[in-house]
């Protein structure tokens, strides 16, 4: 698999306004949080753009990271078993 992008989180800020247009082609995010993950459709109950955002950033602000967009899904954060699974 092929890297087509790479960003820095700590040198280019991703707030809301810049995060949200990732989703753009996204049918499925996957958020990691602790050891939970909560899987959000993006086609079928696509959740309101607010909390979409609260999803993604972390208490900075900031887009959290690991971002990886995988086909047409999103993985925001780290969760060994998904990327396992988004990777194989």
């Amino acid at each position: 698999m092929a890297t087509t992008e790479e960003v820095d989180a700590k040198k280019q800020k991703f707030g809301a306004a810049e995060a949200l247009p990732l989703l753009t082609g996204m049918t499925k995010m996957l958020v990691a949080k602790g050891k939970s993950v909560k899987e959000i459709d993006l086609k079928k109950d696509r959740p309101a753009d607010e909390e979409l955002a609260k999803l993604m950033l972390g208490p900075t602000g900031n887009l959290r990271a690991p971002t990886i967009k995988v086909g047409k899904t999103i993985l925001i954060g780290f969760h060994e078993v998904t990327y396992a699974e988004a990777f194989a």
